[in-house]
């Protein structure tokens, strides 16, 4: 190696080394800086949540350990099931959208179907005050007039 590759890759390596120091030094102060900011805070006794905050705080949460995450359960079906499933979801969606298509089925003998409808339905008699569409309209315009304004 050449005096100046030698020169170079010292002045890099020692470069990264200093950025390296500065990076944990203000890492160190800022951690130092911060400590347990909660430690010495105190709750307003007069706050509506200072029992609800006190109560919390003794609590003493025990947190869980990874002894205590469960197995994974074993009455799975296999991955390869999943897929299988997946497919025969795309088959119904695709028999499904060839047998409604536009043009696929007709509607038949629907005046038939309406005469049964009528019979089963009944006969009713049609409203003794029946009016007519313009009477019941002039009647919502009556209604919908703003009042008069207010005599000064």
């Amino acid at each position: 190696m050449t005096p100046l590759a030698r020169h170079y890759v010292n002045a890099v390596r020692s470069s990264t080394a200093a950025r390296l120091m500065a990076c944990a030094g203000a890492a160190g102060l800022l951690t130092a800086c911060a400590g347990d900011v909660f430690s010495d805070t105190t709750v307003d006794p007069s706050s509506p949540v200072a029992a609800e905050v006190s109560r919390v705080s003794k609590l003493g949460d025990d947190y869980p350990s990874f002894r205590e995450i469960p197995a994974a359960p074993k009455d799975l079906r296999p991955k390869r099931l999943y897929g299988e499933a997946a497919a025969e979801v795309k088959q119904a969606q695709a028999a499904l959208d060839r047998d409604t298509a536009p043009g696929t089925w007709t509607l038949q003998s629907t005046d038939s179907f309406a005469a049964g409808a009528r019979r089963a339905a009944g006969s009713d008699d049609a409203p003794a005050a029946a009016r007519g569409s313009e009477a019941f309209a002039e009647e919502l315009r009556q209604r919908a007039t703003p009042p008069p304004p207010p005599k000064k």
